[in-house]
């Protein structure tokens, strides 16, 4: 969930309706959620996915929830650590830590972060050894870095006053790193620390390169990748025919994401190249029908489960299926019945076809 509204969607009304579909999704027996974060894009509109989270535990039983992912650029890492750990306490083990360095060119200017030169993907690793040391260490420390100074505090007044609040999960929750550019730097990252990466689908040339990445950085940390690890996100979309579930696709919140926001924004950074399965294609094709064709799982069960198995094999392999949810909220009943397909029709037919 990026979360993604279409901007006249009340920010409240929206809310709720990503809490229903958590609750759909727990229900279904999907394994896990990431809510994303962002600042200054309005069809993206929650900056607190902890906020999202929290109430989302009040409502499901089994599933996992994480936040996908806490740009760590923005945040001071002392109180992000402590009120992630926090968390971690009221998730009793359904928590995961998502983090990311942020692709927002808008939430550079607002937090005046250099993301252009580089700057935030050294925050990220910056931030990221702050928080691990201070779940970690169990002695004073004084941390002297190039954008924070924090401090591992002795305990003070008879020990009245100490760092007290670490994660349940030890030494922590699970950690994973979302990449989004080609020869992704945060992917690395992912491949060096032994975090689970997450990637975006945008082609199978993307995805290759986003593992190359994983495979770069483990080699760096001395440490063997595991593609078990990988969470891939894709659009997904199923219907009793391929006709009808690719009308679906396109007239409905997909279709209007991708032409009203995602493509314009994508051709202004001159990244439209990431979707094609041909360079050779022009700019000018890549289009929802395009991507509706050429990437997204949008077909009947059997046709989805073939995509989806034809998607593995070229991927290499990969751990976990992340379906991107936009706002189905006008289209609730042909959006739940695609999701309840997926894991009664789509998965058991993937299965057989992976043990075969």
């Amino acid at each position: 969930m990026m979360p993604s509204h279409p901007p006249e969607r009340d920010l409240r009304v929206g809310f709720e309706w990503d809490l229903e579909h958590i609750a759909l999704c727990d229900r279904l027996g999907f394994s896990e959620a990431w809510i994303g974060e962002h600042f200054t894009a309005p069809w993206e509109p929650n900056p607190a996915p902890d906020i999202l989270i929290a109430q989302a535990l009040l409502r499901t039983k089994n599933i996992k929830l994480a936040p996908g992912a806490h740009l760590l650029p923005y945040h001071h890492p002392a109180e992000l650590a402590h009120r992630v750990a926090f968390m971690d306490h009221l998730a009793q083990g359904r928590f995961m830590f998502g983090v990311g360095a942020g692709g927002l060119p808008s939430d550079y200017r607002l937090f005046n972060v250099d993301g252009m030169g580089g700057e935030n993907r050294h925050m990220t690793r910056e931030a990221l050894d702050i928080i691990l040391k201070l779940w970690t260490s169990d002695e004073p420390f004084e941390y002297r870095g190039k954008y924070w100074n924090v401090n591992g505090i002795e305990p003070m007044f008879d020990g009245r006053l100490k760092m007290h609040i670490k994660p349940l999960q030890q030494p922590h929750p699970p950690i994973g790193i979302a990449g989004l550019s080609p020869r992704s730097d945060t992917l690395e990252m992912a491949g060096e620390m032994g975090l689970m990466p997450l990637s975006l689908n945008l082609s199978q040339e993307y995805l290759r390169d986003h593992w190359a990445s994983v495979e770069r950085g483990a080699e760096r940390g001395k440490r063997r990748a595991d593609r078990r690890d990988w969470r891939v996100v894709r659009e997904v979309y199923i219907a009793e025919t391929d006709a009808e579930a690719r009308k679906l696709a396109l007239n409905g919140m997909i279709g209007r994401a991708y032409r009203e926001y995602l493509l314009p924004l994508f051709s202004q950074f001159r990244l439209l190249s990431v979707f094609k399965h041909d360079p050779s294609v022009p700019d000018s094709d890549v289009t929802p029908e395009y991507l509706c064709e050429h990437s997204w799982l949008v077909g009947s069960p059997k046709t989805v489960a073939s995509k989806l198995a034809e998607m593995e094999h070229e991927a290499g392999g990969f751990g976990t299926l992340l379906v991107i949810n936009f706002d189905f909220l006008d289209e609730y009943s042909s959006w739940s019945a695609s999701q309840q397909a997926l894991m009664e029709e789509v998965m058991p037919q993937f299965r057989t076809r992976a043990a075969a």
